[in-house]
């Protein structure tokens, strides 16, 4: 059973940076397509970025392409994604998700295996 914890969540001011970190751990990274996702308030979980198991393929939503990065290092098991320009409207609960099968550039939720309990951002002046 692979479980996924994430880290790096917190309050920011708009325009500033953040980095949040994704732990892997019954499973190793490499057989792993990993993707995050995010959930504001009163919305349904969205896509947000995800990354093949050999990092050598990414995938982002619209809303945040050119602003957000995703990366593996497969050593660490850990995924990151690294978080740019931030905005109000990025401010979400953040989940790490894993797909043992299948490829990271099927985007939709329901073909991720795993989930991590998600982590918090708030981005607010």
């Amino acid at each position: 059973q692979v479980q996924l914890v994430e880290s790096g969540g917190g309050l920011v001011q708009p325009g500033t940076s953040l980095t949040l970190s994704c732990t892997a751990s019954g499973s190793t990274l490499s057989g792993l397509a990993m993707a995050w996702f995010r959930q504001a308030l009163g919305k349904e979980r969205a896509f947000v970025g995800s990354i093949g198991r050999n990092a050598n393929n990414t995938y982002y939503a619209g809303s945040v392409k050119g602003r957000f990065t995703i990366s593996r290092d497969n050593a660490k098991n850990t995924v990151y994604l690294h978080m740019t320009n931030l905005k109000p409207e990025d401010t979400a609960v953040y989940f790490c998700a894993a797909k043992s099968y299948g490829m990271a550039a099927i985007t939709t939720s329901t073909t991720f295996h795993y989930w991590g309990q998600g982590t918090q951002v708030t981005v607010s002046s």
